[in-house]
């Protein structure tokens, strides 16, 4: 059959109605009494979809329509358009849905045509689906706006389809005799601001007023944070005007988010108009409105300010600080020069039982770099690298930018060579690595060569990565326990232990520190394998500080993946020599255990460390006395 598209373009579309009447009782038997009353899972009229070819497939649909009922029928299209060579076939939706049609069953040829939009939508062929769905108005299914909103909905979810939606919402009332109805417009609203097109939206809202309609709470949201984007302020104001004209009463995410944008722009004390106004309405601030508000005052330089609001968070019974608040106020303070006031913070913040994150990290490895202090940044980044977070570009150009200020040029190509090799490693590009890999390789020759080293590791070539190690120590170069450390982890990741555990020992031999991160993630492979005496055998050559910080970071990624038995042992081994167990990672233990309803293990651990606080307190007596 012939239709003519609406671009003048002609498509060649199934003849549906030979396609569900191919059927016949004869080629697909009849199901029995007893299969109509089958369990939901067993195929549908006694049918297996996996054992048919595509053609019989589709056109057993018919068939079982008619003798098992839609029901039958339906949950026999749901199996068969979940099969990938089926998935695709527009003859599939179009035979259900005529199917379902010539029963009087209108919903349910609907839900086919919303599944084939779902499905042609994903494989970037959403026009397909929609010329589908008005062409089968000429065999009985008149367009619905459900099925017509699920069309723009699932346009907008998929990039590159916003102007096949946005044709969709045009051509409603065009073309399908449906006229847009409120939820039409939100979704297109949404989309537009997910686009950008800002103008678009000032259009749909004046026609949304003038048709009575009104955004929801979650649409205005973003219309907000799209408006504050542009500085218009004013327009958030009467937006919230007309909402609350229609009925629609603002919510505090409404107001937390007019408040977190007059912040970003600097305008706070407009900012703490609103959350008076937003207050006198009865709505309570919570801990996203007053981390907007620390945000706007530490931007302004009001940091002081800031912490005293900090501080009545901490003091909430409501809501207490959370990451991102912390990663502010550390922002703040590193702004200012403060950095022993920031540090404090991530103290505290650990303390609370929060895990600092790469922004966190990032931030106060910034202020350092600012202040000259290197070595604490560098530290930082192995901290961060430790607790599973990679540094970002972020990150890099913090420490970059540090070097600069500083006048180190130098140091700041090491670092500039050092990632645009690994990010080549990475990608693949293992000839651009090597050019820079020479051209950086006569000036810094060991940071160039564990550049190359950790960019091989990262991409899963451990080999290639020995091979560079072996030339490095072939031309003199001394390898370092940077080096050292990435190609341990590197081997690590392809589960070449025994490699990872010689390089270690190698390294120990040669009486270089290791960093925190190499002994931590060779320790927990080890585990991992449920070699656990090994694992605890590397803390022997540690010395005492790092064996407990070791395990302190042992301990709560073994408790995350509910590794108790192998925390345990650790735990144990630092009890028994009287080293300080820190108090999250206790904690991490304890509620670990408690998840997994291991009570014994956790009253164990426990009391060992009740009695070594006991024995402390009778030595700290004696002592006295």
């Amino acid at each position: 059959m012939l239709t003519r598209h609406r671009h003048g373009r002609c498509l060649l579309l199934p003849d549906l109605t030979r396609l569900c009447t191919c059927a016949s009782p004869t080629q697909h038997p009849a199901p029995s009494s007893a299969s109509s009353d089958a369990a939901p899972d067993a195929s549908p009229g006694g049918l297996d979809p996996a054992a048919l070819a595509p053609d019989d497939a589709i056109a057993a649909l018919p068939a079982v329509a008619d003798s098992a009922g839609s029901a039958a029928a339906l949950a026999l299209f749901h199996r068969l358009a979940a099969r990938p060579d089926l998935r695709l076939l527009m003859r599939l939706y179009a035979t259900a849905a005529t199917a379902f049609v010539a029963r009087g069953n209108l919903p349910m040829a609907h839900e086919a045509m919303r599944a084939m939009v779902a499905a042609f939508a994903g494989a970037g062929r959403l026009r397909e689906a929609a010329d589908m769905v008005l062409e089968m108005r000429s065999h009985g299914l008149p367009l619905r706006v459900e099925t017509a909103n699920w069309v723009l909905r699932v346009g907008l979810r998929h990039p590159g389809l916003f102007t096949r939606a946005r044709e969709v919402f045009d051509g409603m009332a065009r073309a399908g005799g449906v006229r847009p109805d409120e939820r039409s417009f939100r979704a297109l609203v949404l989309g537009c601001c997910r686009e950008g097109r800002f103008e678009e939206v000032d259009a749909l809202l004046v026609t949304m007023r003038q048709s009575g309609f009104c955004l929801d709470n979650a649409t205005c949201t973003v219309v907000v944070r799209a408006f504050c984007q542009q500085d218009r302020f004013k327009d958030v104001s009467e937006l919230f005007g007309w909402m609350s004209g229609m009925g629609t009463p603002l919510n505090m995410v409404n107001y937390t988010a007019w408040i977190d944008g007059l912040c970003k722009k600097g305008y706070v004390k407009q900012a703490f108009h609103v959350l008076e106004e937003m207050v006198g309405k009865g709505l309570k601030p919570n801990v996203y409105t007053h981390t907007s508000l620390i945000d706007g005052l530490c931007k302004i330089g009001w940091t002081e300010r800031a912490f005293r609001l900090f501080l009545k968070l901490v003091r909430s019974s409501s809501y207490k600080p959370n990451v991102h608040t912390y990663t502010v106020m550390i922002g703040g303070y590193c702004k200012e020069g403060k950095l022993a006031r920031a540090e404090m913070l991530l103290g505290r913040m650990v303390e609370q039982g929060l895990a600092p994150n790469t922004n966190t990290y990032t931030t106060l490895i910034n202020g350092h770099c600012k202040d000259g202090s290197f070595d604490r940044a560098f530290e930082l980044m192995n901290k961060m690298k430790l607790e599973g977070f990679l540094p970002n570009i972020y990150t890099y150009n913090a420490i970059i930018g540090g070097f600069c200020r500083k006048g180190q040029i130098q140091e700041a190509y090491k670092v500039t060579y050092t990632i645009l090799i690994t990010e080549h490693c990475k990608q693949g590009h293992i000839m651009y690595a090597l050019e820079l890999f020479s051209r950086m390789a006569e000036n810094v020759p060991t940071t160039t060569y564990t550049s190359m080293i950790a960019g091989y590791c990262k991409v899963g070539k451990s080999t290639s990565a020995l091979k560079v190690f072996e030339r490095m120590v072939q031309h003199g170069c001394l390898p370092d326990s940077i080096t050292y450390g990435a190609l341990i982890s590197g081997l690590c990741k392809e589960s070449r232990l025994e490699e990872a555990r010689a390089l270690y020992e190698s390294m120990l031999d040669k009486h270089l520190a290791p960093c925190d991160v190499t002994c931590i993630t060779l320790a927990f492979e080890y585990c991992r394998r449920e070699k656990t005496s090994i694992a605890v055998s590397f803390l022997d050559r540690l010395d005492k500080q790092k064996q407990a910080h070791t395990v302190d970071a042992l301990v709560r990624k073994l408790s995350a993946v509910g590794n108790l038995d192998a925390a345990r042992l650790f735990l144990k081994n630092v009890l028994d020599k009287h080293y300080t167990v820190d108090h999250v990672t206790y904690t991490s233990f304890i509620n670990s255990c408690y998840n997994s309803n291991r009570y014994a293990l956790a009253s164990e651990i426990s009391e060992k460390i009740s009695k070594r606080i006991s024995n402390f307190q009778k030595k700290d007596a004696a002592a006295i006395a």
